[in-house]
C-alpha cells in the first residue's frame, strides 16, 4: 500500500508532539524553565495568553508545578497534570485551549467540560480561569 497522507496515522505535528512528550519523560529539566522556554516559543496572541496562564497559575495554586506536557505548559499536582495550555499555531488549530485533565476535580453531574478555547484573555476570563484552578484543586 503506498505510503500516502490519508493512511500515515499521526501527522507531522502529532509526531512532533510525541517527541517532545519522550523527550520530557527522560529529562529532569528544571520545570519552570522548561515552561517558560516552550512559551518563548510561540507566536502572538498566544504567547501573551500563555504569559497570562502561568501567572494566574503561580498565583492562584502555588502548590502546583509547572512542567511542559507534549511540549505544552502544563502544571502539576503529585507529578500528575491537572491543567495544560495548547497554543494554537501548535496543531494549526483556530484557537489555544485551556484544558484539564481528569486529575482535576471539576466534575459536575454526569457531564462537565474539560477544555476550553481562547482567542483572548480579559480580566473577565482571568477571573473565570482563577477560580476553575481553584476548584480543580478542591
Amino acid at each position: 500500500m503506498a505510503n500516502t497522507k490519508k493512511n500515515r496515522g499521526l501527522s507531522k505535528s502529532e509526531i512532533a508532539a510525541m517527541k517532545e512528550y519522550l523527550k520530557e519523560k527522560n529529562l529532569k529539566a528544571n520545570g519552570e524553565e522548561a515552561v517558560l522556554a516552550a512559551i518563548a516559543k510561540m507566536k502572538e496572541p498566544a504567547r501573551s495568553m500563555a504569559k497570562r496562564i502561568h501567572a494566574i497559575v503561580r498565583a492562584s495554586a502555588p502548590e502546583l508545578s509547572p512542567r511542559t506536557w507534549y511540549g505544552m505548559p502544563a502544571y502539576a499536582k503529585d507529578d500528575k497534570v491537572v491543567l495544560f495550555f495548547q497554543d494554537a499555531g501548535k496543531f494549526k488549530a483556530r484557537y489555544s485551549t485551556l484544558g484539564f485533565t481528569d486529575n482535576a476535580n471539576l466534575d459536575e453531574s454526569k457531564m462537565w467540560p474539560t477544555g476550553f478555547a481562547l482567542t483572548e484573555l480579559t480580566a473577565a476570563e482571568e477571573k473565570k480561569i482563577s477560580a476553575l484552578i481553584k476548584r480543580a484543586l478542591s
